[in-house]
Parts: C-alpha cells; structure tokens; sequence
C-alpha cells in the first residue's frame, strides 16, 4: 500500500494556540530555507533528514524531535530512499511563554527561546507522539486535547530549560527585519529598508544574510508566507490572500507556499474549520 504523500492539517477552533501537520511520505519535499512566527516542534517518525538551523546542519532521523524557535531560519530536506515522515506543531509564543512563566514562577510572560534545536529523548519523543494522536482523535474532547498539550510542554520546559533570548547583534539588522515585515504587503525598494536601518546598501546585504541566513528579499518572501497562512486559516479565498499579501498572482502564490509550507494554499486552506464552514454554507439549499 502506498504511503500518503499529501500533507494533512490539523487545527481546533477550541484549541487555537495549536496547529499540527503530517506527511508520511516526504520524499520528494524541498523545503526552501524559511522561517515561522511560532514555535514549532516535531517528531521524525521515518527515514532521515539533514537539518539546518540557523547556520547549523544536524542528520536526524526516525526517534528524533526537532525545535525550532520563532525566527529561526531553518530547511529540513530527506536523505535516501527511504520515505520521509514527520509530525509538526505549531504553537503560539504568547501561550507557551504563559506556561513558562507559570512554571518558573517568573513577572516576565514573554517567551523565551529553546538553546536545543534537536533531541533523541525517547521521553521527549513518546510525549510529542501522544499530544498527536489525542489532538487528531475524534473522541477526545477539548479539556482532554487541552491538558495534553499543558502536560508535554510542561514536560518538555523541564527537560529542555529555556535560555535567556541574547541580545540582537545589531539592532540596526532588526529593524530593517521589522521594517520589511511590517511593509511585506507591497513592493520594497533596497533604499527604504536601508533608510530604516540606518545602513548602506553593501552592508545590509552582506549583514542581513549573515545574521538571518537570508536575503532581504527572502525575508520579504516569508513574510508573506506567514501572512497568508494566518489569512487561509481564516478561511479567506486564496486569490484574495495572493493580493493582499503582494504576490503578483494566484501562480506566483502557489510556487512560494510550496517552496516554504510543502503543501499548496489549496491543501492549506481545506484543513481550516473556518474554510469547511464558508463552503457547508454555500452548499446549503436555500430556504427562500
């Protein structure tokens, strides 16, 4: 029988701080090098994989979890033949930072990163494995969905202890990284981000690529990548989401989606709630 290659998605309008995908076939998936606003968390359940985070490269495989905190640049490619398969979550950072700050009893709510960005804890693994299959069961309520995610977190900020976020290496980098995330939604001119910084054209190219292991432009890219993904959970039509996040068109959406989510808005858009909800509504007869 042969193994799913299309991604699923899971997402509870209940449990809103979470979202999770599968693929249990990832073979022919290329992820290009991209970066999410959550913090993202994942178990290899087959084959093998080179890992790149920021600047890092790391083999994982099967047994493996993987971190990644918000920014991080990051690609994780399949090596071999055997199929690729992995569970990932997506969390919210205002709600895993509550827990963090419930757990260290600290003022501070905001979250604090992970210094690991891989683990073979069997513990760590098993835990990520259950959180999975009680959030896809359809007989779980949400108290139960809810308390599973408190406990591996909970679990997980135990045995990975948060470290303290270090200071930017260039706050003039951060703010050409605010200023083209905040304008991603039209076209940007070398000059203004510059401008924003406070730097010459040489050094924000040669800088930013050193310090966020990608281009300007490619973070322009992702950042409306992550635009879209918040505006399809919405359950917005894609031509829409293609407009308002700057691309050109519907086509020039789908290439960079798949470059950066390895799933098509298409795909994407179909695992909303509020997506199914638009089209349950629209099939309905009416009773006029």
């Amino acid at each position: 029988m042969s193994m799913q290659a299309t991604p699923t998605f899971w997402r509870d309008p209940a449990v809103p701080f979470l979202e999770a995908r599968a693929i249990e076939d990832g073979r022919n998936v290329c992820y290009a090098r991209h970066a999410h606003e959550t913090f993202s968390i994942g178990l290899i359940t087959g084959g093998a994989s080179e890992y790149l985070n920021s600047g890092k490269r790391q083999h994982v495989r099967a047994g493996s979890v993987v971190l990644m905190n918000p920014g991080d640049v990051h690609a994780c490619n399949p090596l071999g033949d055997e199929p690729w398969a992995y569970r990932m979550f997506h969390v919210d950072c205002a709600w895993l930072g509550r827990l963090q700050q419930e757990l260290d009893g600290g003022a501070d709510a905001a979250f604090r990163p992970y210094g690991a960005m891989a683990s073979d804890d069997p513990a760590l693994y098993a835990g990520l494995a259950a959180l999975y299959d009680a959030c896809v069961d359809p007989d779980l309520d949400t108290l139960a969905r809810h308390s599973a995610a408190v406990g591996f977190f909970t679990t997980l900020h135990e045995t990975l202890q948060a470290v303290t976020a270090p200071a930017p290496a260039d706050d003039q980098l951060r703010r050409a990284a605010d200023y083209i995330e905040a304008h991603c939604m039209r076209p940007l001119k070398l000059e203004e981000i510059c401008a924003a910084a406070g730097l010459s054209p040489s050094h924000l190219i040669r800088s930013f690529k050193a310090r966020y292991g990608m281009t300007p432009h490619a973070w322009l890219v992702n950042c409306r990548i992550q635009l879209c993904r918040r505006r399809l959970k919405a359950g917005d039509p894609i031509a829409d989401v293609a407009l308002a996040a700057g691309f050109a068109d519907q086509a020039h959406l789908q290439r960079a989606f798949k470059l950066h989510v390895a799933a098509t808005p298409g795909q994407y858009r179909s695992s909303s709630p509020a997506a199914r909800a638009r089209s349950r509504s629209a099939a309905a007869p009416s009773r006029d």
